[in-house]
């Protein structure tokens, strides 16, 4: 069985309140170490990795005051969240523990409805701080030092730079979740960065905090026009500023999160549109029907052999089901005509990569996967269409739909022929592998094949015979 990745440390002199405590975080899937006092705790906390330590005050040996100045003065547990679980709850007792270091103070008496919900907040934010990188622009030294020190014991990565100039280049090797940056630096000053990073499209995402001794309101507002999230007044505490820091990328989280739900929203909605006029060009040639939605299949199924994330691998299915959505565009007479094409029918018919093109080019969701449309019909000799790439110059997932597309047009009947079966058409492949088809994706192709031996694309397996074959004629 796996260990629960998060661990929680409970510190208090009485065991009935330990296990009460326990009992009410088991929800979290946590494991739990207990300790009877902050001596037995820190003597813990020396040995092993903690992600939340829940502590009582008043307790024989060490107290919790004394457990939370430990804690914040090494360097290795300053970072672990610390609750103060206490029945001493008086204004002093609340300052006492906020100045040791603790993160949050909850009273005995209101832990069954505010514990759980203090300590997932503060894991969630534990996680996030972790995995976030903060940026600190300061000419400075000891200002510096002073931040950096304080982020990382918040849990954060950070990564220094003395003015704006240095910052932009350090920006071409790091993405920071978070700028802070001073307004008085040579060089480049804060004002100057401020606006470089709002005017660059790449990095004007990035929330930016300016830190300063000018605390007018004037001079505030004029930085927040030209970019900045928020601003700090010098001297600062260094509690306060990680606490602004964290809300900041808190909203910034948020906001992100609402774009992308509205995006999702919209590119489903599209696909749906689009899906739609598949269906109904489907309907208007019953030869190729079901056709996109196998070559989606297909697609993806090569891409997640790759070890592609779950965003590769849809995209690769979306941009399977819409690779021919530009045959929209093309006339009966065309797309169902059952004899050779004419030289004017076949230079029409072959503008569907790039209506197909036309028709998706303004769909900002769907801009990833216009390779797919635009080049599924290069060929990797150069003799394809629309632009005659050739080789690496043809997008990988291009080159992959393209054997889909081969592989489900030799399995299927056409106006022109009937359809072959798995056996010959895998022989068919193999013999244009290299002058038509990428030779890789058509390995991968093979792979996909063998490892899904049952699928109904697939009717009879067999190794195919390199040697054998013929050309293949594909629109």
């Amino acid at each position: 069985m796996a260990k629960p990745a998060t661990s929680i440390l409970i510190v208090d002199d009485s065991a009935a309140t330990r296990r009460r405590l326990i009992k009410l975080l088991e929800p979290l899937s946590a494991s739990f170490e207990e300790a009877e006092n902050g001596r037995q705790a820190w003597d813990i906390l020396c040995s092993r990795r903690f992600d939340v330590v829940l502590t009582d005050i008043d307790m024989p040996v060490m107290n919790g005051i004394d457990l939370c100045r430990c804690m914040k003065n090494n360097e290795h547990t300053q970072s672990i969240p610390i609750v103060v679980v206490s029945s001493l709850d008086s204004e002093d007792d609340i300052e006492r523990g906020f100045e040791a270091g603790a993160n949050y103070y909850i009273a005995k008496n209101d832990v069954y409805t505010d514990l759980f919900n203090v300590v997932e907040e503060l894991l969630s934010r534990t996680r996030r701080n972790s995995t976030q990188l903060i940026m600190v622009v300061d000419d400075s030294k000891t200002i510096r030092n002073i931040v950096e020190k304080g982020l990382r014991a918040a849990g954060f990565q950070v990564v220094t730079a003395e003015n704006g100039l240095m910052a932009l280049e350090l920006l071409k090797e790091y993405t920071p979740d978070l700028i802070l940056s001073d307004i008085d630096m040579p060089m480049m000053n804060g004002l100057e960065f401020c606006e470089t990073i709002h005017l660059d499209p790449n990095l004007s995402g990035i929330p930016l905090i300016i830190m300063s001794a000018k605390s007018d309101r004037g001079h505030m507002n004029l930085m927040l026009q030209r970019g900045a999230a928020s601003y700090i007044c010098k001297p600062f505490n260094i509690d306060a500023l990680v606490i602004q820091i964290e809300e900041t990328l808190s909203n910034h989280f948020l906001l992100l999160l609402k774009e992308k739900e509205r995006l999702e929203t919209e590119r489903n909605l599209v696909i749906a549109s689009i899906s739609s006029l598949i269906s109904a060009l489907e309907a208007r040639d019953p030869y190729t029907k079901g056709h996109s939605e196998a070559v989606g299949k297909i697609v993806s199924g090569m891409v997640a052999l790759t070890g592609a994330s779950k965003q590769e691998i849809q995209k690769a299915r979306i941009g399977g089901r819409l690779h021919d959505i530009g045959k929209i565009g093309v006339r009966d007479s065309v797309l169902l005509k059952t004899g050779p094409l004419t030289d004017i029918e076949l230079t029409h018919i072959m503008e569907h990569p790039r209506k197909g093109t036309e028709i998706i080019k303004n769909i900002t969701s769907l801009q990833d996967i216009i390779p797919m449309v635009l080049y599924h019909h290069e060929r990797i000799d150069g003799n394809g269409y629309p632009e005659g790439l050739k080789g690496d110059q043809i997008p990988l997932l291009a080159r992959m739909t393209a054997v889909a597309d081969t592989y489900h047009a030799l399995i299927s009947d056409r106006p022109y022929r009937v359809a072959t079966n798995y056996d010959r058409a895998l022989q068919i492949i193999y013999d244009v592998r290299g002058t038509q088809l990428c030779p890789d994706c058509v390995d991968l192709f093979v792979k996909w094949c063998e490892n899904n031996p049952d699928d109904p694309l697939i009717v009879t397996p067999a190794k195919p015979s390199p040697d054998l074959g013929e050309g293949i004629r594909l629109i």
